[in-house]
C-alpha cells in the first residue's frame, strides 16, 4: 500500500498540536474495591470523563494481539497497538504457534544450539522469567523446549529462573517452582539426562532491566548466572523459603538472587561452547543482558573473562540493532505506524516520557523500530527516571514530563506531540496502596496542568492508556470478593496488569474538530491512530482500525 495520507476535504486540523496523552497502567475497574485509579483524589479526571466526549477501548487479549481474552495486556504490545493503527499477532501468540507447531525446533537456531551442545558435550542453559504471565515469557515454552531437548540427546540441561510476582500473584513463585522440580524429576527419572534450576532471584532485582535505567541489576544477574556467585542454596524451594524468612514481606519479584550448589560447588556455571537461550519474548528487559553476552568490548559493568557461548534469543528484541544476532522466532514485522505516515507527509513529531517508558513510547510506538523516520521532523525527550524503588517516590518523573510537554506545545513547532506517564504501571506493580493513590494523584496534577495550555494553544487533547494496573490493586475471588490477607489483615495486593478496558477521552476547547463519537461498539485501543490522524485532518488509512470519531 502506498504511504501517503489523504487529506480531508472539509477539515483541516486544530490551530495548535493534536497532543496524545497515554496514562500508563490505568483502566477503568471492574470492582470498586481496589480501583486505586476511582478512589484517588482525581478532580481532573472526574472532569474530563464527565464533561468531554468519551468512551472506554479493549486494552488485552486478542485486542492487541494476544492469544486469548484470558491475556493480559502490557505497555509493549499496547503501545505496539496504539502506534500501529492496527493489531498484529504478537510475541507470545508467535512463540506459542511455533512451539505447539513444532516450527521452533525445525528453524536454524534451534539446530546450531543444539548441535553445539552435543558437539562439545556442553550445557544447554534457559535464562528467562519465570512464570506463565504471557507478558514477558511463558513456563510452558520452557517446558517444551527442554522435553525437546532430551528427544534430541542433550545430556545437560540449566535453567535460571528470574521470579515473577509482578505478572502474576505477588509471592506465587513456589506454585510454579515445586510442579517444575517435578517436571524436572520426570526427565532426569531414566537416568539419561541431568536437568536442574542453577540460580534465581528477583525479576526487579537481577538481570531484568530496561532502558539502562539500572545497570546494576544487569551486574549482579551475570555474577549470579553465569558465574555463580552468591548465596549458595540445596533447591530453589529452600532458598526462596529462605530468602523470604530475612525479608519478610519481601514479593518475588524483589526476592535477592541465589544460586544452587551440589556439594558445595555452584550447579549451574555458564562455561565455554555452551548454548545459552534467553527465553523472555518481549524485548524491554532482555537487551541489556543480550548486550552483556554478545558485546566484545563491553563497558557497563565488569564482567570477567566472557565465556565463549553460542547465546540465542526467543525473539530479536531490536531488529534495527540487530539484537541478539541469533533469535529462535521472528518478531512481528510492523509498517505504516502514523509516526511513519505523518514523517511521510512532512508533519513535526514530539515523543517524550521519563526513561521508564522512553522506549515505549518512541521504539514501541514506531513498530519495534530504534531509528526515526526522519531526523529533521522528529524530536524524541527522555527525562531520566529517578533510580529509587516506586513506591518511595510514586509521582516519578511527572512533574518533569509535563514541563517539557508544555514547552513542547508552547513551542508551536509540532502537530503532533505524544507522552506516557508511567504512574499507573510502574507503581500500580508495587502493590503498595498508599504509593498507588499518590501517583494516580500526581497524574491528575499533572492533567490539570495541561489542560489550559492545550487551550490556549488551540489544540486537541486524547487522553487513553496501553492497559489497566491500577485499577485493579486486589486479589479477587471468582465470586467478586475480596481476597484478604491472614497476616496483615488487609487485601491481598494484585500486581499484574489487569484486564480491564481502559479509557480513551477527547478534550478540544476550541471545538476545531466538531467530533463526535462513533457509535461503533468494542474497539480496541488500536483505534486511537486512526483518531489522532482524523483530529489532524487526515482521513483513515487502508487497513487501520476505525477511528473513534466523526470530524465536521
Amino acid at each position: 500500500m502506498a504511504l501517503k495520507l489523504k487529506k480531508m476535504p472539509y477539515y483541516s486540523g486544530p490551530q495548535g498540536p493534536v497532543v496524545l496523552v497515554i496514562m500508563d497502567g490505568v483502566g477503568v475497574g471492574k470492582y470498586v474495591e481496589g480501583d486505586y485509579v476511582r478512589s484517588a483524589c482525581m478532580p481532573t479526571l472526574d472532569w474530563l470523563k464527565a464533561n468531554c466526549p468519551s468512551t472506554t477501548l479493549k486494552a488485552h487479549g486478542t485486542a492487541v494481539g494476544m492469544p486469548s481474552d484470558d491475556d493480559m495486556g502490557n505497555s509493549e504490545i499496547g503501545h505496539n497497538a496504539i502506534g500501529a493503527g492496527r493489531v498484529y499477532h504478537q510475541g507470545a501468540a508467535l512463540v506459542a504457534n511455533a512451539v505447539d507447531s513444532g516450527s521452533l525446533y525445525q528453524g536454524g537456531t534451534w539446530k546450531k544450539l543444539i548441535t553445539n551442545v552435543k558437539d562439545h558435550d556442553s550445557t544447554l542453559h534457559f535464562i528467562g522469567l519465570f512464570s506463565d504471565g504471557n507478558v514477558h515469557s511463558n513456563i510452558h515454552h520452557l517446558k517444551s523446549m527442554l522435553t525437546e531437548a532430551k528427544k534430541e540427546g542433550v545430556k545437560r540441561a540449566r535453567i535460571h529462573a528470574l521470579l515473577d510476582g509482578r505478572d502474576v500473584p505477588p509471592t506465587s513463585a513456589l506454585d510454579y517452582i515445586l510442579p517444575f522440580e517435578a517436571f524436572l524429576a520426570d526427565l532426569n527419572a531414566d537416568g539419561t539426562v541431568d536437568y536442574a534450576i542453577a540460580s534465581g532471584g528477583g525479576r526487579m532485582k537481577i538481570t531484568m532491566d530496561r532502558y539502562e535505567a539500572d545497570w546494576d541489576m544487569v551486574a549482579l544477574g551475570w555474577q549470579t548466572h553465569v558465574r555463580g556467585e552468591g548465596s549458595l542454596y540445596p533447591s530453589a524451594e529452600v532458598a526462596i523459603e529462605t530468602l523470604r524468612g530475612e525479608n519478610p514481606g519481601v514479593l518475588d519479584q524483589d526476592l535477592p538472587p541465589f544460586v544452587i550448589e551440589r556439594n558445595g560447588e555452584p550447579v549451574g556455571r555458564i562455561q565455554d561452547h555452551d548454548s545459552v537461550i534467553f527465553f523472555n519474548f518481549r524485548g524491554d528487559r532482555a537487551i541489556e543482558i543480550t548486550h552483556a553476552f554478545e558485546e566484545e568490548h563491553f563497558t557497563k559493568f565488569a564482567r570477567g573473562p566472557r565465556p565463549d557461548v553460542l547465546f540465542a534469543g526467543m525473539m530479536q528484541y531490536d531488529g534495527d540493532a540487530g539484537i541478539p544476532k541469533l533469535f529462535l522466532v521472528e518478531p512481528p514485522h510492523i509498517t505504516r505506524t502514523i509516526g511513519e505516515y505523518l514523517a511521510d507527509a512532512g508533519e513535526r513529531q514530539l515523543a517524550l516520557s521519563e526513561t521508564q517508558k522512553f522506549g515505549h513510547v518512541t521504539y514501541f510506538f514506531n513498530g519495534n523500530r530504534a531509528e526515526k523516520f526522519n531526523e529533521d521532523l522528529e524530536d524524541y525527550v527522555e527525562i531520566p527516571s529517578d533510580r529509587v524503588a516506586y513506591e518511595e517516590r510514586p509521582w516519578m518523573k511527572s512533574a518533569e514530563i509535563t514541563d517539557a510537554l508544555i514547552e513542547g506545545i508552547e513551542s508551536g513547532k509540532y502537530r503532533f506531540i505524544r507522552v506516557n506517564y508511567p504512574n499507573g504501571d510502574m507503581v500500580g506493580h508495587t502493590g503498595v496502596y498508599e504509593a498507588v493513590h499518590i501517583a494516580m494523584e500526581a497524574l491528575d496534577l499533572a492533567l490539570s496542568r495541561l489542560l489550559p495550555v492545550v487551550k490556549k494553544m488551540k489544540g486537541i487533547l486524547v487522553i487513553t492508556a496501553d492497559h489497566g494496573n491500577s485499577d485493579d490493586m486486589y486479589e479477587h475471588a471468582k465470586d467478586g470478593s475480596v481476597k484478604m490477607d491472614k497476616e496483615t489483615g488487609r487485601p491481598k495486593p494484585r500486581t499484574a496488569h489487569s484486564l480491564n478496558p481502559v479509557p480513551a477521552i477527547l478534550f478540544d476547547p476550541s471545538n476545531a474538530s466538531h467530533a463526535t463519537l462513533t457509535a461503533q461498539k468494542g474497539l480496541g485501543i488500536s483505534s486511537i491512530a486512526a483518531t489522532c490522524l482524523n483530529l489532524l485532518g487526515y482521513e483513515t488509512p487502508e487497513g487501520y482500525d476505525p477511528s473513534l470519531v466523526k470530524v465536521d
